[in-house]
């Protein structure tokens, strides 16, 4: 099995593709913006960790944009911080346009007496079953860094909930995509249960 890790320039590339080796010793986990890779690889997963307009125009720049486009119609994805947030219309941060895969906006939380970003451990509330939350209980507390969450215009994408403040859509899940607010590889064994139901998920 070939796992792409989408390299475009920004965020954690190598814990996310070290907690991928862990869980699938078995896989070949591929960092690389290659569009040519990204679109043989069985699996993507597009980590993040920064600002999402730098996030789009390095997407274009590497020419990763299309084949990650692509990767979204049929292939097992995997979101993560702005791996999530990129699937949607528009991001608040720098009046961004998104890839629109998503109807919603990723709006900047407003909540007076909130500090942000929102930073640390936080429980995740699981709003449907789904595979990826296999063997992980609900309220499970995953690692969070961010100032901006999506907004999903359809709410039946929301896959968990998290409370900060307010409470905020912090994972989504349609067909063959689902995507994190939170850093499953920096969140102990919780975030590496659910890397690991994503390398074995069949949807």
């Amino acid at each position: 099995m070939r796992i792409a890790v989408v390299d475009y320039g920004m965020g954690n590339l190598r814990s996310v593709s070290k907690a991928l080796e862990h869980v699938a010793p078995e896989a070949q986990v591929l960092v690389s913006a290659d569009p040519a890779l990204i679109r043989t690889a069985e699996r993507v997963v597009v980590p993040g960790q920064g600002a999402l307009p730098e996030c789009m125009r390095n997407l274009a720049a590497n020419g990763a944009r299309e084949a990650v486009l692509e990767a979204l119609r049929d292939k097992p994805y995997l979101g993560i911080c702005l791996g999530l947030q990129m699937l949607f219309e528009h991001g608040e941060e720098g009046d961004t346009p998104a890839l629109g895969v998503l109807a919603g906006r990723v709006p900047r939380f407003a909540a007076s007496g909130l500090k942000i970003p929102h930073m640390g451990w936080n429980e995740v509330l699981q709003d449907k079953p789904h595979p990826l939350w296999a063997g992980i209980r609900d309220r499970s507390r995953f690692y969070f860094v961010h100032s901006y969450y999506p907004a999903p215009a359809d709410r039946s994408l929301d896959a968990a909930t998290c409370i900060y403040g307010v409470p905020f859509t912090c994972a989504v899940a349609r067909d063959n995509i689902f995507a994190v607010q939170f850093h499953p590889e920096k969140s102990q064994s919780a975030g590496l249960q659910l890397l690991s139901n994503f390398v074995r998920w069949r949807p």
